[in-house]
């Protein structure tokens, strides 16, 4: 591994070099390949695998074979305690993933987020410091996001966890704003002061200081129903930490990895925006979704009801049924008595399809989630866009614990916060079916007008045990 080769500019490099280099290459082509799998819930375990494998083989060599600026191979001591870190983290990383609730899995990326903004922020900190270090720029921004991503996620965290509330207040746009042009000031500063700038180290503390609170203040102004966007948008900040601190080590495989899941991030963020109808500006400076709601005085109607053995009968004479799945239907555990409802339909030659909004549940891609792990075949979950043109000969909309998704006010309603956010339309099928505990608003927190259409009936109760009754009810027919 130690054989000294030449390249043609006369550098020196090893073979140990080259394969170190090769196998970075190799581990991007999985990476790549991974992405490519983990874009169809077919394949998605199977690119789980395929990224794991690259991510194992770029740890491998660089323990292996990575050397310093010195030119020494990486100590036994050291390549130790990497390897029970790693054993450690894994072990614990496994419990965790294996014990945690689907529902709760929002949150749990989350704080994936975080501690991979923690890892980042903590590298630049030492770096920061180094009189060797020469890329002091990519050494600040990577200190500047990789702090906020793990000070933001953690309160996105909390927040999905109901454990932090929001904080809906006009005042927050203006903060956040000023903290950011001064946190580029500070980075500016410290750039042009140099090394020897007796203040320095003072002036980096303030600045992990205000990285760190922006990141707090940034995510508390934001609703839970723009969440998806949110978690979406710091998993990309994640990716972009882990790509400067590749930068700082000249690590080929730290780089690509965290350009790779940033472009991702960034890719998905900007999808989920077009979904709720906001702009990136919006996210980042906090002004996004919150309270609201519709006009005053409106006369919008009235509730009405309908009885477990009406709703049996309604769905069994029914050709096409829409299901329109929300976190309410997440949270009540719910999934699998759905699929039991959707198969004793099918049976009976009534087509059931899944109408998925983008932003359904708590995380892009989580109803999905939900649904395969119940054994929902992945042909019926249906892309809002794809299933809009369906809804006008859909004989039941049967909207299940969603909200804000299906609420008309995004049509017809200037004043509504989600004017103009795309939504599924349940409104234009023949009957509709909507399945609550209570009356109780959305996350946007504005009334629903789909709740008092003439062609609404409402199911009250647990979505678990209604579904539960729904089906007995189906087969006693």
């Amino acid at each position: 591994m130690n054989k000294v080769l030449y390249a043609l500019d006369g550098s020196i490099f090893t073979v140990g070099d080259t394969i170190l280099e090769y196998s970075y290459l190799l581990a991007a082509i999985f990476f790549v390949i991974g992405l490519k799998l983990q874009s169809q819930p077919g394949t998605a375990r199977k690119g789980n695998i395929w990224a794991g494998g690259g991510m194992l083989l770029a740890m491998i060599t660089t323990l292996l074979l990575h050397k310093n600026s010195d030119g020494q191979y990486i100590s036994l001591a050291n390549a130790s305690v990497v390897i029970s870190v790693i054993i450690f983290g894994s072990i614990i990383g496994s419990v965790v993933a294996r014990k945690v609730k689907m529902t709760a899995m929002p949150q749990l990326v989350s704080f994936f987020n975080a501690t991979g903004g923690a890892a980042s922020g903590l590298v630049a900190v030492m770096e920061f410091y180094n009189p060797d270090n020469k890329a002091i720029l990519v050494t600040l921004l990577g200190l500047v996001i990789g702090s906020l991503t793990f000070s933001g996620s953690m309160i996105a965290y909390g927040k999905l966890d109901g454990k932090i509330g929001d904080i809906f207040s006009p005042v927050m746009k203006y903060i956040n704003i000023a903290m950011l042009l001064v946190l580029a000031g500070l980075v500016i500063f410290l750039l042009m002061a140099g090394f020897d700038f007796p203040y320095r180290n003072v002036l980096a503390v303030v600045l992990l200081f205000l990285a760190l609170l922006y990141g707090v203040s940034f995510v508390m102004p934001i609703g839970g129903a723009d969440m998806p966007v949110v978690i979406s948008l710091l998993n990309s900040f994640s990716g972009i930490a882990a790509a400067l601190a590749g930068f700082i080590y000249n690590n080929q495989a730290m780089i690509l990895g965290g350009i790779l899941v940033g472009a991702a991030g960034s890719i998905l963020t900007i999808l989920m925006c077009r979904a709720m109808n906001r702009s990136l500006l919006n996210v980042l400076v906090g002004a996004f979704g919150g309270g609201g709601a519709g006009p005053e005085g409106k006369d919008i109607g009235a509730i009405k009801e309908i009885s477990l053995s009406d709703a049996a009968v309604l769905l069994s004479y029914s050709q096409k049924v829409v299901i329109i799945p929300g976190y309410g239907l997440a949270a009540a555990q719910a999934q699998h008595i759905c699929s039991d409802l959707d198969n004793l339909l099918t049976d009976n030659g009534v087509e059931v399809k899944y109408a998925i909004h983008p932003v359904a549940g708590r995380m892009p891609g989580h109803m999905n989630v939900l649904l395969a792990e119940a054994d929902v075949s992945y042909d019926k979950l249906i892309a809002m866009e794809d299933i809009n043109p369906e809804m006008p000969n859909t004989d039941v909309a049967v909207v299940i614990g969603a909200n804000d998704v299906v609420n008309p006010a995004a049509y017809d309603d200037p004043s509504s916060p989600i004017y103009g956010m795309p939504i599924i339309n349940a409104h234009e099928a023949h009957n509709i079916i909507v399945m609550k505990r209570g009356m109780g608003k959305g996350y946007a927190a504005i009334e629903n007008y789909l709740f008092y259409n003439d062609k609404t009936r409402m199911l009250f109760g647990n979505a678990k045990e209604s579904l539960q009754k729904l089906v007995t009810e189906i087969k006693t027919l």
